[in-house]
C-alpha cells in the first residue's frame, strides 16, 4: 500500500509566468498603465493555484471590462477609423471569459487554464498591432506627433 501522490494544486500553463516586458510599451501612458496591470493579472493567473484561479478570474473579467471600456471610449471620442474590429476583439475576449467563469466554478480548471494560455498568447500580438495604432492615433492626435517608446534591454 503506497501513498497516492498528491494533486497538483499548481499546474501554472507557462514556466515563466507572464512577466512585463517593455515590449509592450506602446508611448501612451494611459493605456501603457493598464496594460501593466493587464499582464500582472494573466501572469497571476498563469502562476495561480487551482483553489485561487476561480477569484482571479473573476478580477480579472473586472479589470478587462474597464480595460477595454476605457479603450472604446478613446477611439470613439476621437473616432479612430479601426475601432470596430478593435471592439470585436475585445468583446470576443470577454465572452471567452465569461463562458468559462462557469465552467471553472463547476471545477473545469482545465478549461481556465486553456483560456489564460490563450489569452498570454493573444495579448501581445493585440498589443502590437491593434493597440499600437490606436496609441499612436492618439498621440499624434494630441501632439502632431508619434510617440516614443524607450525600452530597456530585456535579459532573456
Amino acid at each position: 500500500m503506497g501513498s497516492r501522490p498528491e494533486p497538483d494544486t499548481h499546474s501554472a500553463t507557462a514556466p515563466g509566468g507572464m512577466p512585463w516586458s517593455d515590449n509592450f510599451l506602446l508611448g501612451y501612458e494611459p493605456m501603457d498603465a493598464v496594460h501593466r496591470e493587464f499582464v500582472q493579472l494573466v501572469d497571476q493567473l498563469l502562476r495561480s493555484a487551482d483553489v485561487d484561479l476561480y477569484e482571479r478570474l473573476e478580477s480579472f473579467e473586472r479589470h478587462a471590462q474597464a480595460h477595454f471600456s476605457e479603450e472604446r471610449r478613446l477611439m470613439e471620442s476621437t473616432q479612430y477609423p479601426g475601432s470596430e474590429c478593435h471592439i470585436d476583439e475585445h468583446n470576443a475576449v470577454l465572452a471567452s471569459v465569461n463562458q468559462v467563469l462557469p465552467l471553472l466554478k463547476a471545477g473545469r480548471t482545465d478549461i481556465a487554464r486553456s483560456l489564460v494560455a490563450e489569452l498570454a498568447r493573444w495579448f501581445p500580438q493585440h498589443a502590437q498591432y491593434m493597440d499600437s495604432s490606436v496609441a499612436q492615433w492618439l498621440v499624434r492626435r494630441a501632439t502632431g506627433a508619434y510617440p516614443l517608446v524607450f525600452r530597456h534591454r530585456d535579459a532573456r
